[in-house]
């Protein structure tokens, strides 16, 4: 279907169209690769299936006419643990990295988007949120300039949220699914660090946080029950309890729950 392929190519136009001249190497790229995607999507060939006697089942391909992009349900972000806005968008232009994100944000407030939202960015790699286990495919990615060691400036987190209100109303995103590397990633990664500011962020709409308890959980609260209800892979459990310490608490990071952390989790579990 020619339309498919059209569409690609006058997204990666739009895409790359103000792209500066140092990273036309990295224009070139992503319009082939986008090429590749479409010429993939113009195939249109039936399903070759064969039951369980080697007898093949008649199939087809007759194109609907109902259908749209894929469309993101979630946020994720990160900070790069780089030095430069400049270095991270070197590395997101290397093939080599195999790495991406749709948007980088500066200190300064710079947005650089560097992939149209409804393809899928290298990101969030290995990770589970519920029982979504390929993040990259449902999520839109963005990295903000931060080493990961210092407080996310006022004129970055504004622009961060003015670009979540714009994505959130989109693609009707749930206010839930505004989430860290770290929460879809705890045994691998620490992004966004402790100084995030997670709760400017809820309060604005983009995310969930906690009311002040007004009781302690019963004796018998299931701690883990209540993680993996939450959204967490709870395989690594002390590594699922610090991830959810680095996002909720952002006071201590040891893998066990005290009285005022799991006070935390109940309020959150009962959202829920």
């Amino acid at each position: 279907m020619k339309t498919h392929y059209s569409l690609f190519i006058s997204l990666s136009a739009l895409l790359v169209a103000c792209s500066p001249k140092p990273y036309q190497e990295a224009k070139k790229i992503q319009e082939e690769k986008v090429q590749q995607v479409a010429q993939k999507m113009d195939v249109n060939l039936a399903p070759v299936l064969v039951d369980s006697l080697g007898n093949t089942i008649p199939s087809s391909y007759i194109p609907t006419v109902n259908f749209g992009s894929r469309k993101p349900d979630f946020v994720i972000i990160h900070h790069t643990a780089q030095d430069s806005l400049a270095l991270t968008i070197k590395t997101f232009t290397l093939e080599r990295t195999q790495v991406s994100a749709h948007y980088v944000i500066g200190r300064d407030g710079q947005v650089v988007q560097m992939l149209n939202d409804e393809l899928r960015a290298w990101h969030a790699g290995l990770s589970k949120w519920g029982n979504n286990v390929d993040m990259n495919s449902c999520s839109i990615g963005i990295e903000l300039d931060n080493n990961g060691l210092e407080p996310f400036s006022d004129p970055q987190i504004n622009s961060l949220m003015i670009l979540l209100a714009k994505l959130k109303t989109t693609y009707n995103i749930p206010t839930a699914n505004f989430i860290g590397h770290s929460d879809v990633a705890p045994k691998r990664k620490q992004d966004p660090s402790i100084l995030f500011p997670w709760k400017k962020l809820a309060d604005n709409g983009f995310g969930l946080w906690y009311k002040t308890p007004d009781m302690p959980p019963s004796a018998d609260f299931d701690i883990e029950n209540a993680l993996r209800r939450i959204g967490y892979d709870t395989s690594d459990l002390p590594a699922a309890i610090i991830a959810f310490k680095r996002h909720f608490v952002q006071i201590d990071l040891n893998p066990t729950m005290g009285d005022w952390d799991k006070c935390v989790l109940y309020n959150l579990y009962k959202k829920y």
